[in-house]
Protein backbone atom coordinates (compact mmCIF):
# COMPACT_ATOMS: atom_id res chain seq x y z
CA UNK A 1 0.00 0.00 0.00
CA UNK A 2 1.47 3.25 -1.28
CA UNK A 3 1.53 6.27 1.20
CA UNK A 4 -0.72 9.25 -0.20
CA UNK A 5 1.54 12.03 -1.13
CA UNK A 6 0.25 15.88 -0.10
CA UNK A 7 -1.37 15.82 -3.67
CA UNK A 8 -3.08 12.73 -3.59
CA UNK A 9 -4.79 13.34 0.46
CA UNK A 10 -6.23 16.80 -1.46
CA UNK A 11 -7.61 14.90 -4.61
CA UNK A 12 -9.11 11.53 -2.71
CA UNK A 13 -9.25 12.36 1.51
CA UNK A 14 -12.52 14.95 2.65
CA UNK A 15 -11.04 16.81 5.80
CA UNK A 16 -13.26 19.76 6.61
CA UNK A 17 -12.46 22.01 7.77
CA UNK A 18 -8.69 21.08 5.17
CA UNK A 19 -5.67 23.74 6.36
CA UNK A 20 -2.72 24.33 4.62
CA UNK A 21 1.21 23.73 5.96
CA UNK A 22 1.95 27.08 7.08
CA UNK A 23 4.74 28.40 9.67
CA UNK A 24 2.23 29.79 12.74
CA UNK A 25 5.19 31.04 15.37
CA UNK A 26 4.57 30.20 19.27
CA UNK A 27 1.84 27.36 17.77
CA UNK A 28 2.39 23.41 17.72
CA UNK A 29 1.66 22.66 13.65
CA UNK A 30 -1.27 20.98 11.60
CA UNK A 31 -2.97 21.00 8.24
CA UNK A 32 -1.06 18.93 5.07
CA UNK A 33 2.48 17.72 5.36
CA UNK A 34 4.83 15.51 3.23
CA UNK A 35 2.65 12.37 3.26
CA UNK A 36 -0.20 13.21 5.78
CA UNK A 37 -2.29 15.46 7.62
CA UNK A 38 -1.03 17.26 11.23
CA UNK A 39 -4.80 16.80 12.88
CA UNK A 40 -5.88 19.90 15.57
CA UNK A 41 -7.18 18.44 19.04
CA UNK A 42 -10.51 20.39 19.44
CA UNK A 43 -11.44 21.95 22.82
CA UNK A 44 -13.80 19.37 24.48
CA UNK A 45 -11.65 17.08 26.83
CA UNK A 46 -12.98 14.23 29.01
CA UNK A 47 -10.14 13.59 31.45
CA UNK A 48 -9.79 9.96 33.22
CA UNK A 49 -9.91 10.70 36.58
CA UNK A 50 -10.60 7.27 38.89
CA UNK A 51 -12.94 7.68 41.88
CA UNK A 52 -13.17 5.46 44.35
CA UNK A 53 -16.26 3.09 45.07
CA UNK A 54 -17.79 1.92 48.78
CA UNK A 55 -17.06 -2.02 48.32
CA UNK A 56 -14.29 -2.46 46.57
CA UNK A 57 -11.63 -1.12 43.62
CA UNK A 58 -13.26 0.39 40.05
CA UNK A 59 -12.80 -1.71 37.33
CA UNK A 60 -12.34 0.32 33.43
CA UNK A 61 -14.66 -2.44 31.46
CA UNK A 62 -15.24 -1.81 27.79
CA UNK A 63 -18.36 -4.03 27.74
CA UNK A 64 -19.82 -1.87 30.92
CA UNK A 65 -18.53 1.47 30.69
CA UNK A 66 -18.76 4.17 33.24
CA UNK A 67 -18.69 7.70 31.83
CA UNK A 68 -18.66 9.13 35.92
CA UNK A 69 -14.80 7.50 34.96
CA UNK A 70 -14.01 11.53 33.27
CA UNK A 71 -14.18 14.63 34.20
CA UNK A 72 -15.55 16.71 31.20
CA UNK A 73 -13.42 20.30 30.40
CA UNK A 74 -14.57 22.16 27.88
CA UNK A 75 -11.42 24.94 26.75
CA UNK A 76 -13.89 27.23 24.99
CA UNK A 77 -16.29 27.30 27.99
CA UNK A 78 -13.76 27.84 30.33
CA UNK A 79 -11.86 30.75 28.33
CA UNK A 80 -8.65 28.67 28.51
CA UNK A 81 -6.24 28.02 25.53
CA UNK A 82 -5.46 24.03 27.31
CA UNK A 83 -6.17 21.46 29.40
CA UNK A 84 -3.64 19.62 31.95
CA UNK A 85 -4.31 16.34 32.25
CA UNK A 86 -2.82 14.52 35.93
CA UNK A 87 0.12 12.32 36.16
CA UNK A 88 0.01 8.81 34.23
CA UNK A 89 -3.23 9.52 33.46
CA UNK A 90 -5.11 10.34 29.97
CA UNK A 91 -7.71 12.39 28.36
CA UNK A 92 -10.31 11.51 25.59
CA UNK A 93 -10.49 14.30 22.99
CA UNK A 94 -12.07 15.08 19.68
CA UNK A 95 -10.52 16.30 16.49
CA UNK A 96 -11.23 19.80 15.61
CA UNK A 97 -11.29 18.07 11.26
CA UNK A 98 -14.08 15.75 10.04
CA UNK A 99 -12.70 12.63 7.47
CA UNK A 100 -14.41 11.25 4.86
CA UNK A 101 -12.11 8.29 4.13
CA UNK A 102 -12.65 6.63 0.38
CA UNK A 103 -13.09 3.02 -0.26
CA UNK A 104 -9.47 2.32 -0.96
CA UNK A 105 -7.51 4.36 1.39
CA UNK A 106 -6.79 3.07 5.60
CA UNK A 107 -5.91 5.78 7.81
CA UNK A 108 -2.92 5.53 10.59
CA UNK A 109 -2.23 7.77 13.45
CA UNK A 110 1.20 8.61 15.10
CA UNK A 111 1.68 10.98 17.79
CA UNK A 112 3.58 14.51 17.24
CA UNK A 113 7.61 14.47 18.03
CA UNK A 114 6.41 17.86 20.11
CA UNK A 115 3.94 15.93 22.25
CA UNK A 116 5.84 12.72 22.39
CA UNK A 117 9.40 14.51 23.33
CA UNK A 118 7.62 15.50 26.62
CA UNK A 119 5.96 11.89 27.30
CA UNK A 120 2.53 12.62 26.12
CA UNK A 121 1.19 9.74 23.03
CA UNK A 122 -1.64 9.51 21.30
CA UNK A 123 -3.39 6.53 20.11
CA UNK A 124 -6.25 5.88 17.89
CA UNK A 125 -7.17 2.92 15.86
CA UNK A 126 -7.08 2.75 12.16
CA UNK A 127 -9.94 4.73 10.13
CA UNK A 128 -11.14 2.01 7.94
CA UNK A 129 -12.22 2.70 4.14
CA UNK A 130 -15.78 4.68 4.11
CA UNK A 131 -15.09 5.65 7.56
CA UNK A 132 -16.69 8.97 8.53
CA UNK A 133 -16.83 11.65 11.27
CA UNK A 134 -14.35 13.65 13.92
CA UNK A 135 -11.97 11.07 15.72
CA UNK A 136 -11.42 10.74 19.10
CA UNK A 137 -8.31 10.58 20.28
CA UNK A 138 -6.34 9.31 23.11
CA UNK A 139 -3.92 11.41 24.58
CA UNK A 140 -2.20 9.45 27.44
CA UNK A 141 0.37 11.55 29.68
CA UNK A 142 3.40 8.84 30.93
CA UNK A 143 4.95 11.12 32.87
CA UNK A 144 4.76 11.47 36.90
CA UNK A 145 3.78 15.19 36.59
CA UNK A 146 0.63 16.62 35.35
CA UNK A 147 0.87 17.70 31.33
CA UNK A 148 -0.79 20.36 29.23
CA UNK A 149 -2.38 19.94 26.04
CA UNK A 150 -3.57 22.65 23.89
CA UNK A 151 -6.91 23.67 22.14
CA UNK A 152 -7.28 23.78 18.46
CA UNK A 153 -3.43 23.27 17.33
CA UNK A 154 -1.50 19.98 16.24
CA UNK A 155 -1.54 16.44 17.98
CA UNK A 156 -0.91 14.24 15.63
CA UNK A 157 -0.50 12.97 12.28
CA UNK A 158 -2.37 10.86 9.97
CA UNK A 159 -0.54 9.01 7.15
CA UNK A 160 -3.07 8.36 4.41
CA UNK A 161 -2.61 4.49 2.56
CA UNK A 162 -4.01 3.72 -0.44
CA UNK A 163 -4.66 0.16 -1.76
CA UNK A 164 -4.06 -0.73 -5.45
CA UNK A 165 -7.83 -2.06 -5.04
CA UNK A 166 -10.89 -1.11 -3.06
CA UNK A 167 -11.74 -3.53 0.14
CA UNK A 168 -14.65 -6.25 0.08
CA UNK A 169 -15.76 -4.49 2.43
CA UNK A 170 -15.41 -1.19 4.31
CA UNK A 171 -16.55 -0.18 7.47
CA UNK A 172 -19.70 1.70 6.19
CA UNK A 173 -20.75 -1.44 5.22
CA UNK A 174 -20.44 -3.07 8.13
CA UNK A 175 -22.32 -0.28 10.00
CA UNK A 176 -19.77 0.54 12.22
CA UNK A 177 -20.44 1.65 15.63
CA UNK A 178 -18.42 4.57 15.61
CA UNK A 179 -19.65 5.75 12.17
CA UNK A 180 -20.10 9.35 11.63
CA UNK A 181 -19.73 10.06 15.40
CA UNK A 182 -19.73 13.75 15.93
CA UNK A 183 -16.67 14.02 18.24
CA UNK A 184 -15.65 12.66 21.45
CA UNK A 185 -17.58 9.18 22.04
CA UNK A 186 -16.96 6.69 24.69
CA UNK A 187 -16.62 3.25 24.02
CA UNK A 188 -19.45 0.90 23.48
CA UNK A 189 -20.30 -2.59 22.88
CA UNK A 190 -22.82 -3.30 20.29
Amino acid sequence: MPVLSDRQIRELVTIEPFEESVKRPGRISFGVSSYGYDVRVGTRFKIFTPTPRTGGITVVDPKNFSPDLFVEVDCAAFKTDHVVIPPNSFALCETVEHFDIPRNVLVLCVGKSTYARCGIIVNVTPLEPEWRGRVTLEISNTTPLPARVYANEGIAQFVFLKADQVCERSYADKGGKYQDQGGLTLPKVD
